[in-house]
């Protein structure tokens, strides 16, 4: 099987993951990319996958995760929804990444400006958006420091409901899904947050006590 830094995928840690997701992202700030054979992994693929990583993101343009994580093809499991919402499908889908593909951590992914928690902050109702916009009210109802201005033009508040929808949706996975939870709970996946600043391009990896 193929290494990621001289460690195979079987014998790679969690927390090995993490820190190689947090170098990606170094690299990605300071404009410096490896050089990968591209076509090279695409036949080293042909038969199988075994990602390192998976990563719950949104739909937003702005942030391709395996650029923002300087990562290549085969390296990640990615399901980007709008507002990275853990739906019954995506945590299926996590499930597959980890339980059968061996992925050691699951990084649900927000970001700074993001419109599906604008739409959420602003009780914007259109189309089956409601129900994706649902999926983020907790967190809106969950911030309970501003009082007076609350929709996203309030960037502290967008920002706040931002990480606490990263929360709410690493929760579900945690509640809603049996497999995950016990893969957790062994050590065999870490699942942690994270927010994409689309100004800077940098991921800041939350804590758990934020």
């Amino acid at each position: 099987m193929r290494t990621h830094k001289d460690i195979l995928r079987t014998e790679m840690t969690p927390p090995q993951a993490l820190e190689i997701l947090k170098e990606g992202n170094l690299r990605f700030l300071n404009n410096i990319r490896i050089n990968r054979d591209l076509l090279k992994l695409v036949d080293e693929h042909t038969e199988s996958q075994a990602p390192f990583a998976a990563i719950l993101g949104c739909s937003d343009s702005r942030v391709p995760v395996e650029i923002v994580f300087d990562q290549g093809l085969g390296d990640l499991f990615v399901v980007r929804l709008a507002g990275n919402i853990a739906s019954i499908n995506a945590i299926g889908s996590l499930e597959f990444s980890c339980k059968l593909l061996g992925s050691k951590i699951i990084v649900v992914l927000g970001h700074t400006s993001c419109g599906a928690v604008k739409a959420a902050c602003d009780k914007t109702y259109l189309g089956n958006l409601e129900t994706l916009v649902k999926s983020i009210e907790p967190a809106v109802h969950d911030e309970s420091v501003a009082h007076l201005k609350r929709d996203s033009n309030d960037k502290d508040f967008l920002k706040k409901v931002t990480i606490l929808n990263i929360r709410h949706q690493i929760n579900t996975i945690y509640h809603e899904s049996e497999i995950l939870r016990e893969m957790v709970e062994k050590g065999q996946i870490i699942l942690v947050g994270a927010l994409y600043d689309v100004n800077s391009g940098e991921v800041q990896f939350l804590d758990p006590m934020d």
